[in-house]
């Protein structure tokens, strides 16, 4: 994909072809604010880009019938999700539908170089399979703080070797299109705006709860990052005063008291006191436990295991209580892999922000789980990039 469209109104179209797939000119028309003759000119001109194509007859509006317009049908976009222990690669069309998706374990300690190595093979098997003959773009997302123009993670707490690593330069030589970087809580919540639970709302919270803690923050239908692209690091703010100690280097954040690794931790210290025989049972058969143990344990009526995800739901509301407060969104999204946890950890969240905001910001405030799961991030990547290549260069 060399073209760009040429100004506002182009990106504008594109954009709308994306979301709402193949439509009419007079359809176009009616949600632009073009003069029929304006349209045509600039639908003409796309056309001449190689962007969209024509996609048959539309249905009669009276008088001769328009040719629908769609997004090229060889567009591809590479959606990758870097989480703290796994990978998710996805390829999608011009659309955002998923063709093919991938999903590995991997521990991202393990630094950039082994990290896009296995991702490169990941999207080269992607396209053995003949899904994609190349990618006209990609968006990654890394479980960190990201300076977003240059694509680069800054000073990230569980990614150890990763500062300053030019992620965006690297993996667009590999590649060979271009590639936009952003952390992955904002990736979700662009995945979940597309096409998941947040489909109708322009101001949302999207908080993410896996082996880090983080908030994607959408005002307006953008992503808001902030100046330096560190807006939403919720995982950070204090919960339990001269608390825990955290990776960050302070005590007391949330990230150390619930995450998927502060819940491991504890259920691990729950089962070897003597507090939870589900637990004990679970650590003696797999060496280790995880939040999905303490899922299955709660899910099995363990009382030590529902006490430790409503616990971590109480502190977790708390927190986003007061950026209720501050923010009064339409929506909170929950997810992140912790959401295995359920409806137990998302009524102590709930009961915690209802009881602690005001009644004017809850009183018509959904807190929901997302729908999207794990294929939120990837989608949240391709529709990264689309938004940067169906903008004027």
């Amino acid at each position: 994909m060399t073209a760009r469209p040429a100004n506002a109104h182009q990106a504008r179209l594109l954009k709308l072809l994306r979301d709402g797939g193949p439509n009419s000119r007079a359809q176009l028309g009616d949600q632009v604010d073009l003069s029929r003759s304006k349209l045509a000119v600039e639908v003409d001109r796309l056309l001449e880009t190689g962007l969209v194509v024509a996609d048959g007859l539309a249905a009669s509006r009276g008088g001769r019938r328009s040719h629908n317009i769609r997004l090229h049908p060889g567009l591809r976009f590479l959606g990758v999700d870097i989480g703290a222990t796994s990978v998710d690669v996805a390829v999608t069309n011009a659309e955002l539908e998923i063709l093919g998706h991938i999903n590995q374990p991997m521990d991202v300690r393990e630094g950039p170089v082994a990290v896009f190595e296995q991702v490169l093979s990941m999207a080269a098997k992607l396209r053995a399979s003949g899904l994609a003959e190349g990618f006209d773009g990609a968006g990654i997302g890394v479980p960190g703080p990201v300076r977003f123009p240059e694509g680069v993670p800054v000073a990230p707490p569980i990614m150890p070797g990763w500062d300053g690593f030019p992620v965006r330069e690297a993996l667009s030589q590999e590649l060979g299109c271009p590639v936009m970087v952003d952390n992955d809580v904002n990736l979700m919540a662009l995945g979940e705006q597309h096409a998941g639970v947040a489909r109708t709302v322009a101001d949302f919270l999207c908080v993410k709860i896996g082996t880090g803690i983080g908030c994607g923050i959408v005002v307006g239908g953008g992503v808001h990052r902030g100046t330096t692209g560190s807006a939403g690091d919720i995982g950070h703010i204090q919960a339990v005063p001269d608390g825990r100690p955290c990776a960050c280097g302070n005590r007391g954040c949330l990230e150390a008291h619930f995450s998927g690794a502060a819940l491991a931790r504890d259920a691990t210290e729950a089962a070897q006191q003597g507090r939870s025989p589900e637990l004990a049972a679970r650590l003696e058969a797999n060496g280790a436990l995880s939040a999905a143990d303490v899922a299955a344990a709660a899910a099995a009526g363990d009382a030590t295991a529902l006490d430790l995800i409503r616990e971590g739901g109480t502190r977790t509301g708390q927190v986003i209580a007061g950026l209720v407060s501050f923010f009064n969104p339409g929506l909170v999204v929950i997810g992140g892999g912790v959401t295995g946890l359920g409806h137990t950890l998302l009524a102590a969240i709930r009961t915690q922000v209802y009881r602690q905001s005001l009644p004017l910001a809850t009183g018509n405030l959904p807190i929901v789980l997302g729908e999207l799961g794990p294929t939120a991030g990837v989608i949240g990547g391709a529709r990264l990039i689309s938004d940067h290549l169906f903008s004027p260069a």
